[in-house]
């Protein structure tokens, strides 16, 4: 009989950004109160799961995020930079609500291949990187379970290649809350189901940045 092993992908919890921009890679930005109570509940939420093995982008807001975790499984964070959120060329630019950042002219060089996208990473690229991301985890993990801390975009991308998706997509779409888990199930190496739930739902939050 296979072994039956499960790698959860929790995106981080909330970002304090007064300031309402792309914050993408950059260093400085961390957990809201909120945020830090929404990583508090997702391991409330799964303690008593068979998580061995715990993952983490580098950037500060999903160390915060994988912390609680952390002090639940007794686990060291090992952190890896596959998880790492997407390369955009717009970070540090306020973006408002919805797409507003689109309605500044100087952004419109960016915009003129959004199947790629043509303003940061590609999409294929983050895919081959998630994915040997969680291969590695289901190996280290194999039999048990395996939680790693993202961002939306990896996140979503993954689960699109996943599912037999198409890669581009409208970013309003996507299904990957602020401290949701992706659930990918495996029997032996093979994919057998993709979850979703949203731990921390009920925990009211301000209008979450695209691609954070």
């Amino acid at each position: 009989m296979a072994e039956t092993t499960v790698v959860h992908l929790l995106r981080h919890g909330e970002v304090h950004n007064p300031s309402g921009v792309l914050y993408g890679r950059l260093p400085g930005y961390h957990l809201s109160e909120t945020g830090r109570l929404m990583a508090q509940t997702v391991a409330k939420v799964i303690t008593g799961r068979d998580v061995v093995a715990l993952y983490s982008s580098p950037l500060e807001r999903a160390l915060e995020t994988a912390a609680p975790l952390a002090e639940t499984f007794g686990l060291d964070v090992v952190t890896d930079e596959r998880l790492i959120e997407a390369r955009n060329q717009l970070q540090g630019r306020p973006v408002g609500q919805g797409l507003a950042i689109l309605r500044d002219w100087r952004n419109y060089r960016y915009f003129w291949n959004p199947m790629r996208p043509s303003w940061g990473e590609p999409y294929p690229e983050i895919v081959r990187r998630m994915r040997s991301m969680i291969d590695d985890a289901r190996a280290a993990a194999r039999g048990h379970e395996a939680v790693l801390v993202s961002h939306q975009l990896p996140i979503w991308a993954i689960r699109m290649a996943a599912e037999g998706r198409r890669l581009w997509h409208d970013p309003r779409r996507r299904q990957c809350a602020l401290a949701s888990l992706t659930t990918f199930s495996f029997d032996g190496d093979r994919l057998i189901s993709i979850g979703y739930s949203e731990p921390a739902g009920s925990i009211d939050h301000g209008p979450s940045v695209p691609g954070a």
